[in-house]
């Protein structure tokens, strides 16, 4: 049988991946409502578990297409580009609707919040403390990332493993902060509207911080593998480009919640 490919393109083959990924996620969301009510989180530790394994297993499947089997061609990449563009997009609209509550509920609170914002009785944080901080962090790794991918285009691999593994370094530092901030909170997500917005919003904000670091360790493990080359690193482009919308989130967040709205 002839393996001749008379296209660009790549036709993925059959993959379980897909199906168990959505499957694991209704199973971890159905353990957080369990917890939720009845403060049992071992079913959404075990949605949680085989979606980690069942994303490793997938990147594997994707680096190998690209790395080993050669499947990533030019047009291939441009269609993987498009396809983070729009995902970054409706990541955007996710957080719009984060930012639309708390503007709705700040710019003229009702009578049962005291009719001033924050509402009565709510201590906010000092904006010029640990937020300001995590902002330094953040808008930092921003800087080694984008250091980091000049490298790369550079042929530097020492000034790319040096910048991702930085870049790594301030997002767990951001994470770290973000947690003990967390539990030193004065307030819940159950006091009014406010604490709603700000623990979903800044919640939020976090995973996506814990995903993109995640996702950058990935590629600072291909990088020391040698898969990525100055002309060949879509894998490391799109986690640069999530990480760069994460900054950019962060920032809106700072100066919406933390300073105006304090």
């Amino acid at each position: 049988m002839s393996m001749h490919i008379n296209h660009p393109y790549h036709l993925v083959t059959y993959s379980p991946w897909p199906i168990v990924a959505a499957t694991s996620v209704m199973v971890a969301m159905m353990g957080f409502i369990k917890f939720s009510y009845e403060f049992n989180e071992k079913l959404m530790f075990i949605g949680m578990m085989i979606l980690t394994l069942t994303t490793i297993q997938w990147w594997r499947d994707v680096v190998r297409e690209s790395t080993y089997q050669g499947f990533h061609t030019t047009e291939v990449m441009t269609g993987l580009r498009w396809g983070m563009i729009l995902f970054i997009i409706s990541e955007v609209f996710f957080f719009l609707s984060f930012f639309w509550t708390f503007y709705h509920s700040s710019l003229a609170p009702t009578i049962e919040l005291g009719s001033v914002w924050p509402p009565l009785g709510i201590m906010s944080f000092n904006a010029l403390q640990v937020p300001l901080l995590n902002s330094t962090v953040l808008l930092a790794s921003g800087i080694t990332i984008t250091w980091s991918h000049h490298g790369l285009l550079e042929n530097n691999y020492n000034q790319t493993i040096q910048g991702l593994l930085m870049t790594v370094i301030l997002g767990i530092y951001f994470t770290i902060l973000q947690g003990i901030e967390y539990m030193e909170a004065p307030f819940s997500i159950a006091d009014s509207v406010y604490g709603a917005s700000f623990f979903v919003a800044t919640g939020f904000h976090g995973l996506h911080v814990i995903i993109g670091t995640t996702f950058l360790i990935t590629c600072l493990s291909r990088m020391l593998f040698m898969h990525f080359t100055s002309d060949h690193h879509f894998g490391f482009e799109a986690a640069a480009w999530y990480w760069h919308f994460v900054d950019i989130v962060w920032l809106f967040l700072y100066v919406s919640i933390y300073w105006w709205g304090s």
